[in-house]
């Protein structure tokens, strides 16, 4: 009796299997996605975030749901991956939320602001504290939702042709900077340009700006900006963890199976901890191929960087008067960035510093 139980029992799930091989199929349909980057095919730290996320979608769907990634430049401007989010053109896009500050200054909040977070500070602010709820209700007016996916780390601060003393010396620069580091620096002197990163190089070469700054040295150097200009700046008090975001249309997401939307959030993240690590490994090396290539490393001067902060936060202050929307994310970033300050201060400041001394 009990073996004939257990045959019609396992009859009985065999049949539920083959018949739930198709309901499945239903209820997750075959979706073809396109994948706007901001970044030429040639950054594989930050395309290559991309491809990874777009892979890992694509594997873990059996190839059901398909994401093709265009590089910049080959379906839209570097730069027009919000507007065509807008216009429903493509369902997702690669990008940072500093390229967009035109739009709204607010957008940098999902990128870095001058004096903001690091990594580890951003990563937190977004994961545990209201990070990634305050930008998400910013970014839905634009029917927009974001992942983060993927940061720098802190960044250096670009490339000059002549050596930068004083702030005196930044009146008039001709610089690419992108993000509300542009903003700042022209309070300082500086003409800023934001550039994609496929023009940075021709126009530096020109002689149509006189300094750029872009990424770090693994980057800076497949984009060759060693090879214009030999004075390279630390550090980025601009961007001291620019973060990158996926950005999504809202309609689309909204219309996405639940098990679809929780494997690209899981793929995000893998992108997310890919980007910082890669970066984190790929840039020692580099900065010692360019310092041996004859490249200048300096320290921007304590003079600019005080001048920096202080034209930052009368900016800030400026915004917060004028703009509800930047002052309801910019005191919530603000508290959380110096709590966490203090405590980093403590902790992996101290023993930081401790072993650049040993170093």
């Amino acid at each position: 009796m009990q073996r004939r139980r257990l045959i019609s029992n396992t009859a009985l799930a065999v049949t539920a299997c083959a018949v739930g091989g198709p309901a499945i199929a239903q209820v997750n349909p075959t979706i073809r996605w396109r994948m706007a980057s901001s970044y030429p095919n040639s950054l594989q730290t930050l395309h290559g975030t991309a491809e990874i996320v777009c892979n890992r979608v694509r594997e873990s769907t059996g190839g059901k749901f398909d994401i093709t990634l265009h590089a910049a430049g080959q379906i839209l401007p570097a730069l027009g991956v919000v507007d065509a989010l807008q216009a429903g053109s493509i369902e997702c896009g690669y990008s940072a939320g500093a390229f967009y500050i035109g739009k709204d200054p607010a957008f940098a909040f999902d990128c870095a602001i001058p004096f903001g977070m690091n990594v580890r500070q951003m990563n937190a602010w977004m994961t545990m504290g209201d990070g990634l709820k305050l930008t998400r209700e910013f970014l839905n007016e634009y029917g927009i939702i974001n992942f983060p996916g993927g940061n720098t780390g802190a960044q250096m601060a670009g490339w000059y042709r002549k050596e930068i003393k004083s702030v005196a010396d930044l009146k008039g620069l001709k610089m690419r900077i992108s993000g509300l580091g542009g903003v700042v620096l022209s309070r300082l002197g500086v003409v800023a340009q934001n550039l994609p990163a496929g023009d940075i190089y021709p126009a530096l070469e020109k002689g149509t700006i006189d300094a750029a700054e872009f990424v770090g040295p693994y980057d800076d150097e497949r984009l060759g900006l060693n090879k214009i200009a030999k004075f390279y700046y630390t550090p980025s008090f601009w961007e001291a963890g620019a973060q990158q975001s996926f950005y999504v249309n809202t309609k689309a997401w909204n219309a996405l199976p639940k098990e679809y939307q929780s494997i690209f959030e899981s793929a995000c993240a893998e992108g997310q901890n890919y980007q910082t690590a890669a970066y984190d490994a790929l840039n020692p090396p580099a900065m010692k191929r360019l310092i041996g290539a004859g490249v200048q490393l300096r320290v921007l001067p304590r003079p600019i960087l005080d001048a920096g902060y202080k034209a930052a936060h009368e900016l800030y202050a400026e915004y917060s008067a004028k703009n509800a929307k930047w002052k309801k994310i910019y005191d919530n970033f603000i508290k959380f960035r110096d709590d966490s300050v203090g405590w980093l201060r403590v902790a992996e400041g101290s023993y930081d510093n401790y072993m650049a001394q040993r170093k």
